[in-house]
């Protein structure tokens, strides 16, 4: 049994003991914040405690799991690897490559094992989109697009504080760029990004990254939390789309819908009449032939974010790997570096 002591019981320590509270092979031991309230509705045979120090101290814990303010992440590593802890870290688990690098020393230092809780891999909406990517059936992809769009255009809690961490390049951006580096094999030749402060004067809400990788694949990742639609249902949007020169893949939302496109006939010249479209006359973006385009269903994917803890447990006894490396933490920060460098220039940066 792998005893966890979580650190930081706010929203998302909560997550964290509702998804552990009956997982084969993790119990968690321990609890604490710095704020009092924020312990009131933890479970009564779990030790409360009101710093990191008295946690780490815990004999009963194992694992120190952080999900403390991101300006906090390198303290408390430092911290749970000289007390000895196996670290399970949120993301982003650091805000510079140098504090990353300052993880690596002291966790080798102490012989400790250290991850990144990346679960936004087990996705339905990027696990599917990946196993599209994966069959190949598409042919040679030349696109792969994500998308994720909000209304409200403002952060929450310390969110909004650049010096804690805040802005949605270090919350959304972690993710959706550590998927499309997980599913997009081969090296990011350059990086060109738009990075900006919509809404909120002090960090960004609205970025988009393009990628292009040695392979030819063009990838483009882009959030904006101030798109406005008057379908109050969908409040949110979450999209994929990828090309290739056999067909074709969408995917809207989280629960993902949408299909594989192909057509049946390619034309190596455009013939025929004029069509007129509402844009006025054409023959390239003319309604297609009936029966032209066919369609299949998107593969079916069973996943969750528990399986990133399934990962953990057989990682932990050493029967598989930890499914979340450090390089490939370490490289995502450092794209996430390029991508500021190319907003301020507003060049293309060489990446690798």
């Amino acid at each position: 049994m792998i005893k966890i002591g979580i650190i930081g019981y706010g929203f998302m320590g909560h997550e964290h003991m509702t998804m552990l509270s009956d997982f084969d092979g993790i119990k968690v031991t321990a609890v604490c914040d710095i704020d009092p309230e924020q312990l009131a509705d933890a479970p009564a045979d779990v030790k409360h405690y009101a710093g990191a120090k008295e946690l780490v101290a815990d004999s009963e814990v194992d694992v120190v799991l952080i999900v403390a303010n991101n300006n906090q992440h390198l303290q408390l590593v430092k911290l749970a690897a000289e007390a000895k802890k196996d670290i399970i870290c949120e993301k982003p688990l650091a805000l510079s490559i140098e504090d990353l690098e300052e993880m690596e020393r002291v966790v080798a230092e102490h012989g400790v094992k250290f991850t990144v809780h990346q679960q936004r891999r087990f996705d339905p909406d990027f696990r599917t989109a990946k196993a599209v990517f994966d069959a190949g059936t598409l042919g040679d992809v030349y696109t792969v697009q994500s998308g994720l769009y909000g209304f409200n255009g403002n952060m929450h809690d310390w969110h909004i504080y650049p010096e804690q961490g805040g802005g949605m390049l270090y919350d959304w951006g972690v993710h959706l760029i550590d998927q499309m580096l997980f599913m997009i094999p081969g090296k990011v030749k350059t990086v060109f990004a738009d990075v900006r402060n919509v809404i909120n004067e002090q960090v960004d809400d609205y970025f988009k990254i393009l990628l292009r990788f040695e392979s030819g694949i063009t990838a483009e990742i882009e959030l904006g939390t101030y798109f406005l639609r008057d379908n109050t249902d969908k409040w949110f949007e979450r999209h994929w789309f990828l090309g290739g020169n056999k067909g074709s893949a969408y995917l809207d939302g989280f629960d993902p819908k949408g299909s594989i496109a192909r057509t049946t006939q390619l034309l190596t010249n455009v013939g025929g009449s004029r069509t007129m479209t509402a844009a006025g006359p054409t023959r390239s973006f003319g309604p297609p032939p009936a029966g032209r385009i066919v369609t299949e269903p998107l593969p079916e994917v069973h996943t969750e974010h528990r399986n990133y803890f399934e990962n953990y447990v057989k990682a932990y006894h050493g029967e598989e790997e930890f499914l979340v490396k450090i390089p490939e933490v370490k490289r995502v920060l450092k794209l996430m570096d390029a991508a500021r460098e190319s907003a301020r220039t507003m060049k293309s940066v060489d990446f690798e």
